[in-house]
């Protein structure tokens, strides 16, 4: 199995799919994307990643009462301190009905690495998930090269004790995100993103010296 999308169109086209369609998805799919996952970097080639991939019902639909409570509030604050702009709208309201039909979803995948999250220092807390994310956003390109719709969210993760007991994870592995995974209701598109002249800075915040640089647009051959 291959996935021929283009690395560029795939990273250039993925965005989150909070709408899915309850059709099965194949397992030598799913599998083949998370092969792909576990071709990212990890800490030291430690590889200490479980992908959880639930199927049954009653699982998935103790995840998705996991995401509702914590949408239902999500949204309500953001509602309720004026967060929600016209432009967000439209992601609310896919929130809203990734909430209401978390349970039809027909799979969700939860990465999940072995070891407890560090509560400090920071730099610990930081590599852990750092060993893990990588694995997380190749999942996510597969996924969107195979014309699958995926979301990562983190919201379920707000009772990770009631999560792990829901999987029956030992208590050496930490659920780390959740991803609802389908074939999409509606088509892709192109994203829109801030231009990266607006969000690179050279050598220190404020100083855009580069943009008046010539453009450089030779693509070494890689070695």
């Amino acid at each position: 199995m291959f996935l021929d999308m283009p690395l560029e169109e795939a990273m250039s086209t993925q965005r989150a799919i909070r709408r899915l369609k309850p059709d099965p998805v194949d397992d030598a799919l799913i599998l083949h994307t998370v092969e792909m996952a576990l071709k990212a970097p990890t800490g030291n080639n430690q590889q200490g990643w479980v992908f959880m991939v639930v199927r049954d019902r009653g699982r998935v639909r103790a995840i998705g009462d996991l995401n509702r409570r914590a949408w239902r509030l999500y949204s309500w604050l953001g509602r309720k301190l004026g967060l929600v702009t016209e432009k967000l709208e439209g992601i609310v309201k896919a929130g809203d009905y990734l909430a209401e039909h978390f349970g039809e979803t027909p799979l969700v995948v939860v990465p999940c690495y072995k070891g407890r999250v560090p509560p400090f220092p920071f730099i610990a807390n930081a590599s852990y998930f750092a060993s893990i994310f990588p694995a997380v956003q190749n999942f996510l390109l597969a996924a969107r090269a195979a014309n699958l719709g995926a979301v990562l969210t983190t919201l379920p993760l707000w009772n990770v004790r009631r999560l792990k007991k829901i999987l029956e994870l030992p208590g050496n592995v930490t659920p780390c995100a959740i991803i609802p995974v389908g074939w999409p209701i509606g088509k892709y598109g192109p994203v829109t993103r801030r231009p990266v002249e607006e969000v690179v800075h050279l050598d220190r915040y404020g100083n855009r010296e580069f943009l008046n640089r010539p453009a450089i647009t030779t693509v070494m051959d890689p070695m």
